[in-house]
């Protein structure tokens, strides 16, 4: 990794929780008169939330942990004559929803020439939320579309946080 990744990473991790990284895509940076700049999209874990009880029917995202236990349990509690039971009726089947990230846009801008030369300016924008699956299809398709020949470069938290500098 160059120095200026790592530099654009370390302004990152100063704007957004470290720990909640989930992925890093770090698109190639673009010089022009004078002026480098870059733009990453960055994917967080969503905030922790107080996980109530879900009433039947509600969606539960797929990395929450469903009680496969409490499924089977109330399966073996039917009644004799071979009916549902209460407990059968209460484990009905839940639908699952992908897991949804918190998807940033981190945009730097390092002037190389002029008046202003060494400025180094980072903004980093909360822009939707999605799972993992569309942000990889987006972030592939604005690659395509932009022509951009250069290999988009893929981290994953633990390969953020290693690129950080030591506190």
């Amino acid at each position: 990794m160059d120095e200026t990744r790592a530099r654009f990473l370390a302004a990152i991790a100063k704007q957004l929780p470290a720990e909640r990284i989930a992925e890093a895509h770090l698109f190639a940076a673009i010089r022009q008169g004078g002026v480098e700049s870059g733009v990453a999209v960055i994917v967080l874990e969503p905030e922790p939330a107080v996980v109530a009880t879900t009433p039947v029917g509600e969606l539960v995202a797929a990395d929450e942990e469903t009680s496969v236990d409490a499924l089977d349990a109330s399966s073996e509690m039917s009644d004799d004559d071979g009916t549902a039971g209460e407990a059968d009726i209460e484990a009905a089947p839940v639908a699952v929803v992908p897991r949804r990230y918190v998807v940033c846009t981190a945009r730097y801008r390092h002037t190389l020439k002029g008046p202003d030369r060494g400025k180094w300016e980072v903004t980093v924008t909360e822009e939707a939320d999605a799972p993992l699956l569309t942000v990889d299809a987006v972030v592939r398709g604005v690659q395509r579309r932009s022509g951009d020949v250069d290999e988009i470069v893929r981290m994953s938290g633990d390969e953020v946080r290693a690129a950080l500098p030591s506190a």
